[in-house]
C-alpha cells in the first residue's frame, strides 16, 4: 500500500492487507508473501510496522521476543509490533483461514505507550464475530480499488478493530469472572442515571447494594474505567449542558438542580469539564 507525505499526517497509514487460507498439512508460510513479509519458521522476523491478524477458521501457535509459545484458535486477534521478534504458523492438522492488516502512525504509537496496546499481549480473544470480518472485507476492496483518499477511510477501519477487539475481550473478561458483578455495576449505573437531580451518594449506593464504598468503588472503575464519583459528575455535567441550551433556567438554578455545592463550584467543574464557562455556552 502506497502513502503520501500527506496521508501519513493523518495519524496512521495502511502498508498492507490481505486473507491466507492454509489447507490442513499445506507448507507454511506460503511463497504467496510479498516482498518483506515471507519468513522462515524457526528464525522468525521482525517487521517494521504493525499488524492486526485475525483467525476466522482453524487453529495455530504463536512465539515472540517477550511471549513464549501460546495457541491461537478461531476468533482470536493477534498483534505484532514493530522491532519486536516473532514467529507463528498453523497447527498442521487444522490449518487456517485468516485476515491480516499493517499499519504504521503516532495514534497507534501513543496507544503503546498509554499501555492499552503491548507486546507484552499481543493475543486477544474475541471470539468469531461477522462485523469484524466484514471490515477486513471492506479495506481489502478499498486497497485493491486504490481510490483517492482510501488511507483515510482504511485508516478508520483500522481504528474500529482495534477498538472492537479491545473492548470486546475486556468485557469478556469483566463477565467471566464475575457475572454478578458485572449486574451489579450496570444497576448501579442505571440507578446513578436515573437520579441525577436528586441528592443519592455514591455511599448510598454501595451500602444499597450490600458493599463496602472501597469495594464498590474498586469494581465499579474496573467495569467502567471511571470511579463512581466521576461517572455520576459527568453524567450531571452533561445533564447541565442540555439544560443550559434548551431552557431559560439560571445558571444558580441548574447548579443547586444538579446537587452542585454552589454555582462557583458548578462553573469550575464545568470549565475543567468542557474548556467553557456555563455562561458562555448559554451566551453562543
Amino acid at each position: 500500500m502506497l502513502a503520501s507525505e500527506r496521508d501519513q499526517l493523518w495519524g496512521l497509514t495502511v502498508t498492507t492487507i490481505g486473507y491466507e487460507e492454509i489447507g490442513p498439512n499445506d507448507p507454511y508460510p506460503t511463497r504467496g508473501h510479498a516482498d518483506g513479509y515471507y519468513f522462515d519458521l524457526q528464525k522468525g522476523r521482525i517487521l517494521p510496522e504493525y499488524q492486526l491478524l485475525y483467525i476466522i477458521e482453524g487453529e495455530g501457535v504463536f512465539h515472540s521476543q517477550t511471549v513464549p509459545e501460546a495457541h491461537l484458535k478461531e476468533g482470536d486477534f493477534f498483534m505484532l509490533f514493530p522491532g519486536e521478534w516473532h514467529s507463528y504458523h498453523p497447527t498442521p492438522p487444522h490449518g487456517w483461514k485468516k485476515y491480516w492488516i499493517g499499519f504504521q502512525g503516532r495514534n497507534i504509537d501513543d496507544r503503546v505507550r498509554a499501555g492499552f496496546l503491548s507486546p507484552t499481549k499481543p493475543i486477544y480473544h474475541v471470539g468469531f464475530n461477522d462485523d469484524i470480518v466484514r471490515l477486513y472485507r471492506s479495506a481489502f476492496e478499498m486497497a485493491h480499488a486504490e481510490e483517492a483518499y482510501s488511507q483515510q477511510v482504511m485508516a478508520g477501519v483500522v481504528n474500529l478493530l482495534i477498538g472492537m477487539m479491545y473492548s470486546k475481550e475486556r468485557n469478556r473478561e469483566l463477565k467471566n469472572r464475575n457475572q454478578a458483578h458485572v449486574d451489579m455495576i450496570n444497576r448501579a449505573r442505571l440507578r446513578i442515571r436515573e437520579e441525577l437531580e436528586s441528592s443519592l451518594t455514591i455511599q448510598q449506593v454501595a451500602e444499597d447494594l450490600g458493599m463496602s464504598y472501597s469495594n464498590f468503588r474498586k469494581l465499579f472503575k474496573e467495569h467502567t474505567g471511571l470511579s463512581p464519583a466521576t461517572y455520576q459528575q459527568d453524567l450531571r455535567l452533561q445533564r447541565a449542558k442540555e439544560l443550559l441550551t434548551t431552557t431559560d433556567m439560571s445558571i444558580k438554578e441548574i447548579a443547586y438542580r444538579l446537587n452542585f455545592d454552589s454555582p462557583d463550584y458548578f462553573s469550575s467543574k464545568f470549565k475543567i469539564k468542557t474548556g467553557r464557562k456555563p455562561s458562555d455556552l448559554r451566551n453562543s
